[in-house]
């Protein structure tokens, strides 16, 4: 079983992997915009992950 913190950090990495790729699927103009959008995803991940507990 894997400890919680690593599952948190697997959970920030896989949110900002697939927020940059989908925002890359649907179109982004260039990388930067797509690693914004997965920033964004990150962020949003970590409020989720930090409020949980």
């Amino acid at each position: 079983m894997m400890p919680a913190m690593f599952r948190d950090v697997a959970t920030l990495i896989g949110a900002f992997a697939l927020g940059t790729a989908l925002s890359t699927l649907f179109g982004a103009s260039t990388l930067g915009v797509a690693l914004t959008f997965g920033q964004i995803s990150f962020a949003a991940t970590l409020v989720w992950i930090m409020l949980r507990r």
